[in-house]
């Protein structure tokens, strides 16, 4: 569909902009109120970013659907700061670290003129997210203590911070009391980690955060109203938002700017605030149902002027935010005004509300930002790193120690040290490395029949990768390219990682990317993003060929039925991309894949693993679907259960299809498409009939083949028998 611009646009999409936005401020809402005290600073400092973030970003950024405001990244930079420039005195050290803020803002919006929107490319990969690991675990070791309610909790760093977990936990064991601020603490966590795992569209039509507002408000007005006791909580254990929104206004103080901790406290902060936007604004550009891409020089520039507004009147840094992105994509949000209104109804929240949002416990939040800690640093980090390759988990490993230790500025350092330092140890011929480390090393040519044919000579890494990557971005649409790797002898892992994300984006603009040349190249793990190198003496992981119980069971059922079975993965998989329920996802690869006929009719039956959202936000979801492939003319339409909600949508304007003398069939199913005539047309009374006599699926057509789905899992060995079966069944009223 195109996305029309100006006053037809509003018209065509400005409702689900509104929508959208003001889902996102549900989120927003809990999210800049803890990240700001988990800051150190007052709640209302979050507000400012947001609403500031918002409106400027909507007004001046160069993304379409992205989110601006507080981000995860710089709590730990911000509380540093606050702590080293106030000397202990938080309030004081608030107004210095505000000054500190502006002057970062200014060096942002100055690296956005300077068109260095490409800067996080220079980082290598590893180093990034052992760094980002490593945020996830301070934030971890500040936030536990709080959400547990004991407060005071101190060390000489952060592991040790962190090690104290446990006597914060055997405190809430051992309370002479009912701990109810650990309870309404480990309440939140609970609700943040199980709530994508409740399958009720009921539940989830209300963000995870604000279902903890709302609990928590609920439990104080239970003991306000109902209770014959007092509430239990303190208000030193309570958020404190003036009554005054005026008096939130705090100005920067810039009598300290000549200060060491000052001037690290301004590099920290462009630095994090920089990396975190460009991989923000990155990994949602892959979101963008309309394939946009962001002009990040511009985003630098809207985010570095935000910063500025913010830190002068007392708010926090702003960037932009994945995690708020990603739901923002998911709701439908097609531009900038989304941005805009997910600003305004925070704004309009705490003006209404200010005096209800004081009657949530700070544990609340702390279990919110837990959350986001784990989500930062999961077990799952750790393993995938390890997948890797070894060279690259010690790169992630010893930048996320030294972030801890030593702090950020030093972590990101210490990390692009060791990085160059394994790279220099993995090649072969060392004075060649060092000779040609900075020298051009690519060449793009047109080839005769008009492809066009870049080649890569010597090593290719995250210090050389700027050249690769203009030549890439240089490549026209409809155009050809094959990228040459054979005259390269190392290839790193940031480099593997960037041409996978650039082959969508080449499909994105109707052109095709072939790398070739890595076949002579040794791989340091089986993981597709290893770094590759020509080396004689490299071990090379290969997966065995075991099945697993459940893969002996589905082969047996292959056979039973008389389809063929493959275990392995496939990665390309253009078939499911052209259904729209992929549309706002990334397909990752299938497996188990079955493949047969009936009557005809080709049927294949796959494990699909899939995954939305991108970064911290990002989801990982595994489905089994059949696809079967209609020898007749289908239209286009989709087929679901009738919900509360799908009725609700009709006043929206999206319309359900009648099937007439079926009233049963139109109550109990939602019936969707284009072409309305051809649709009812389709589904005669024997088709019909045959839906309302069978378990819900979820069917799409995309014109020329049906996805069959069910539920948000990988099936069971009967529900695949049922699946097949269904399917054999439909072909039977179809052929």
């Amino acid at each position: 569909m195109e996305l029309l611009k100006g006053i037809k646009g509003f018209k065509q999409s400005g409702f689900r902009n509104l929508l959208s936005g003001f889902v996102v401020s549900l989120i927003a809402l809990p999210l800049a109120l803890g990240l700001a005290i988990a800051s150190g600073v007052p709640p209302m400092a979050g507000i400012i970013s947001v609403v500031i973030g918002g409106i400027i970003a909507a007004l001046l950024g160069g993304s379409h659907v992205t989110i601006a405001g507080p981000g995860n990244g710089l709590v730990v930079v911000v509380l540093t700061s606050v702590v080293a420039l106030g000397d202990g005195n938080l309030l004081v050290g608030y107004t210095y670290t505000l000054a500190a803020i502006v002057v970062s803002g200014a060096l942002i919006t100055i690296l956005g003129i300077l068109r260095l929107g490409n800067l996080s490319n220079f980082f290598p990969s590893a180093t990034i997210q052992g760094m980002l690991s490593a945020i996830g675990l301070i934030i971890i070791a500040k936030q536990i203590h709080v959400m547990l309610g004991e407060s005071g909790v101190e060390a000489a760093n952060n592991l040790m911070l962190l090690a104290e977990a446990p006597s914060s936990i055997w405190a809430v064991f051992h309370s002479a009391e009912v701990p109810w601020v650990a309870i309404i603490g480990i309440m939140s966590l609970g609700i943040m980690a199980f709530y994508s795992k409740i399958n009720n569209s009921t539940f989830q039509a209300i963000p995870a955060p604000m279902w903890i507002i709302l609990i928590t408000v609920g439990f104080y007005y239970y003991f306000q109203f109902f209770s014959i006791t007092s509430f239990p909580i303190s208000t030193s254990f309570l958020i404190q938002i003036p009554e005054n929104i005026k008096e939130s206004i705090v100005f920067a103080d810039f009598s300290k700017w000549n200060n060491y901790n000052f001037i690290i406290a301004v590099m920290s902060i462009t630095l994090i605030a920089t990396i975190e936007s460009l991989l923000s604004i990155k990994a949602v550009d892959k979101l963008d149902v309309y394939r946009r891409r962001s002009n990040t020089n511009k985003d630098l520039k809207a985010l570095g002027l935000a910063t500025i507004l913010s830190g002068l009147v007392g708010g926090l840094p702003v960037v932009a935010v994945i995690a708020r992105s990603s739901v923002n994509v998911n709701q439908g949000a097609t531009s900038r005004l989304s941005n805009f209104f997910h600003a305004f109804f925070v704004l309009l929240f705490v003006l209404l509300f200010g005096d209800m949002l004081n009657k949530i416990p700070l544990s609340a939040l702390a279990g919110i930002l837990v959350f986001t800690g784990y989500k930062l640093a999961s077990p799952a980090k750790f393993k995938l790193m390890y997948r890797f390759g070894k060279d690259q988990f010690a790169i992630f490993f010893v930048t996320l120690l030294a972030t801890l230790l030593l702090g950020l500025i030093n972590g990101i350092l210490i990390g692009i040290v060791t990085t160059f330092l394994i790279q220099f140890y993995l090649m072969e011929d060392r004075v060649e490395f060092l000779r040609t480390l900075t020298r051009p090393n690519t060449l793009l040519y047109e080839e005769e029949d008009g492809s066009l044919h870049l080649s890569v000579k010597g090593h290719s890494s995250f210090i050389n990768y700027l050249k690769l990557k203009e030549s890439l971005d240089s490549i026209p649409a409809n155009k050809s390219l094959i990228l040459d790797f054979s005259l390269t002898t190392f290839v790193d892992n940031s480099v593997m990682e960037h041409i996978h994300h650039y082959k969508d984006d080449f499909k994105k603009k109707n052109s095709t990317l072939e790398v070739i040349g890595l076949d002579i190249h040794d791989s340091t793990s089986a993981h597709p993003f290893a770094a590759r190198r020509m080396m004689r003496l490299t071990s090379f992981m290969k997966k065995g060929g075991f099945l697993t119980a459940r893969q002996y069971r589905l082969k047996d059922f292959a056979n039973e039925i008389d389809w063929k079975f493959r275990s392995k993965s496939i990665q390309e998989l253009p078939l499911l991309e052209a259904f729209p329920f992929f549309r706002r996802k990334t397909i990752d690869h299938a497996y188990n894949v079955f493949r047969g006929e009936h009557m005809g009719v080709q049927m294949k039956l796959m494990d699909v693993e899939f995954f939305e959202g991108e970064f911290i936000a990002k989801e990982v979801y595994k489905h089994s679907v059949l696809i079967i492939s209609p020898t007749i003319e289908i239209p286009r339409f989709r087929l679901d259960k009738e919900r509360i909600f799908d009725r609700i949508a009709g006043m929206a304007g999206f319309e359900d299809i009648e099937i007439e003398g079926h009233v049963d069939f139109s109550r109990r199913f939602k019936l969707k498409g284009k072409n309305v005539n051809k649709i009812k047309s389709f589904f005669s009374n024997e088709l019909v009939l045959f839906f309302e006599s069978h378990p819900y699926y979820h069917l799409e057509s995309d014109g020329k083949n049906i996805l069959i789905l069910k539920g948000n899992r990988i099936s069971s060995i009967s529900e695949v028998k049922a699946l097949a079966m269904y399917g054999k069944e439909l072909v039977e009223r179809l052929v």
